[in-house]
């Protein structure tokens, strides 16, 4: 990263996202820009009004104003009392589903409140496997629904913000690797001339590369003893 640009990166997570594997490798390239984690319920409103550079947000969302990038999918569960004669299933029927109440996770006051109505056996709430997961208790259970469109996960950030870091950290999350043209701490990393090479090689305890052409210099005959010449055997 530019050495007049550090500052701290700050990203935002709705609950269900693990942006860990991303940040340790943002931390192992880039040690000098602090990076701090944000859950919110809301992470496009913290990118709007500016709280976080970048989010993680849960499709659908509102995109005036931001660039986004889908980046994967979550199956679909339904989350259930254990006593509910749906926990016998490995994978929910969409016509068996129909036949239950289903609860609406607004209503319920968000996820976490809904998987705790659920596990009463007041209703069934159908939420996003990493919800259901994050949430889990153990007077509940949650089956996957093969029949219902998964939701998706993406990364957004405000259109305005070209900072290096922000692109850096997407470039990350897309799978550049550390070497990428693309990245912008490589665009603006100078090359070395090949003289540099050489001073940098010779410096760390290597040799030198010969230049193309080049002779190695021949080992000098010993001279012969003065007595000797002329001298036939």
């Amino acid at each position: 990263m530019p050495a007049d640009q550090p500052r701290t990166l700050s990203v935002g997570f709705v609950p269900g996202v693990t942006p860990g594997k991303w940040v340790a490798r943002w931390r192992e390239r880039h040690p000098g820009v602090p990076l701090e984690l944000h859950q919110h319920d809301d992470a496009l409103t913290a990118l709007l009004e500016g709280s976080d550079d970048v989010v993680f947000v849960r499709l659908p969302v509102e995109r005036t104003g931001i660039h986004l990038i889908p980046l994967y999918e979550e199956q679909p569960v339904a989350v259930m009392s254990r006593d509910n004669e749906l926990s016998l299933y490995d994978d929910v029927p969409l016509e068996d589903l129909a036949g239950e109440s289903l609860l609406d996770v607004v209503e319920c006051g968000g996820p976490k409140v809904a998987v705790e109505v659920a596990a009463t056996g007041a209703g069934v709430v159908v939420l996003p496997m990493s919800l259901a997961r994050l949430y889990a208790r153990k007077d509940a259970v949650h089956r996957p629904v093969p029949g219902l469109p998964a939701t998706t996960i993406g990364i957004a950030w405000r259109v305005e913000d070209e900072s290096d870091d922000v692109e850096e950290f997407i470039g990350i999350v897309r799978g550049r690797t550390a070497q990428s043209s693309r990245q912008p701490s490589q665009r603006e990393a100078p090359k070395k001339t090949a003289s540099q090479k050489a001073a940098a090689k010779k410096a760390a305890g290597g040799k030198p590369r010969e230049q193309k052409g080049a002779r190695s210099p021949q080992p000098r005959k010993p001279a012969r003893p003065a007595g000797s010449r002329g001298k036939r055997r």
